[in-house]
């Protein structure tokens, strides 16, 4: 049994993770405003190894309290999205970047810290050409840059994991549905009509229950793994927005496809990902696009509770 600290573990990947911890017997301390959804937690409350904690992560006070009696911390507290931080600079900064600071100076020595960041500080990549982990970083959104500057704080220190994950999909206890994958199958199933700006553009994905397995692997071989970066993604899921259309299309036969040719996508992301050097360390991704379009169909088709997204 470890002892495990989520900051922001009522959100979209942090609610699924806390469940799988949990569940297997792991001891898990989350602190969480619940900001969007009250209840993403409300299934957890019933196990002694839960313990939740409503605050603000950028109060030193309760950063300090916790990180002392917890191994792991993951800290999952953010403003994420790029139209969410523009919106709220002031607030992206101290939490995406300034609280991670203050965690990482009150780690001790029996700290162990896995960081969540995003492959969209890849921005836009080459041609013919993945991005890997020594591709240089070009963020083109604060929401990037402030992801991308708490990677580099977090990697000075030893006892550190930083996972740069591919666009997530799939269903959670605190639901989003700005996610492009997710965006695009509840409008397949809404409006049964998706538009796409930019067809070409390139993203990599992942379905959240490999998020959650890839950081539980990560738990299980810290020592494996520390002290470096890796991309987290589905291999076989580099493909391209219009491609990723005619994916949903074939379980959605009845959907019309619009391809907005004079619009300019405001998300700029283009871009392949390799994910080879977390694959070969012993971790593959394996839920399929195809497994994650079909399920959410199934949420968006019987769920009609409206979701709060992040912005």
């Amino acid at each position: 049994m470890k002892k495990i600290l989520i900051t922001g573990g009522g959100g979209y990947i942090g609610s699924m993770l806390s469940t799988e911890l949990i569940n297997s017997g792991h001891q898990v301390t989350v602190i969480d405003l619940l900001k969007y959804d009250k209840s993403s937690l409300d299934h957890l409350y019933f196990h002694k190894n839960f313990t939740f904690v409503n605050d603000d992560i950028r109060k030193l006070k309760t950063l300090k309290k916790y990180i002392s009696k917890n191994e792991f911390i993951i800290p999952l507290a953010a403003l994420v999205g790029a139209p969410l931080c523009e919106k709220n600079k002031k607030e992206a900064v101290s939490t995406n970047l300034e609280a991670i600071k203050k965690i990482l100076e009150n780690l001790n020595k029996k700290n162990k810290l896995i960081y969540l960041t995003t492959n969209s500080g890849y921005g836009i990549g080459e041609k013919n050409k993945y991005c890997d982990e020594k591709s240089v970083l070009k963020p083109i959104s604060l929401y990037g840059q402030t992801k991308c500057d708490a990677e580099k704080a977090v990697m000075q220190f030893k006892n550190t994991i930083s996972f740069r994950l591919a666009t997530v999909f799939g269903a959670s206890y605190r639901m989003r549905s700005d996610l492009l994958v997710n965006n695009f199958v509840q409008r397949a199933i809404n409006k049964n009509y998706i538009d796409v700006f930019e067809p070409q553009f390139r993203r990599n994905f992942i379905h959240i229950k490999d998020v959650v397995r890839g950081i539980i692997f990560s738990i299980k071989n810290f020592d494996k793994l520390k002290s470096d970066v890796y991309n987290l993604g589905l291999s076989s899921a580099n493909i391209t927005k219009i491609d990723l259309v005619k994916k949903i299309k074939r379980q959605v036969k009845t959907l019309k496809i619009k391809v907005i040719k004079n619009k300019s996508d405001p998300d700029k992301r283009d871009y392949f990902v390799s994910n080879k050097k977390i694959e070969k360390k012993g971790f593959v991704a394996s839920v399929s696009l195809d497994q994650g379009i079909r399920e959410l169909i199934h949420v968006f088709k019987n769920n009609k509770s409206k979701i709060i997204n992040n912005y």
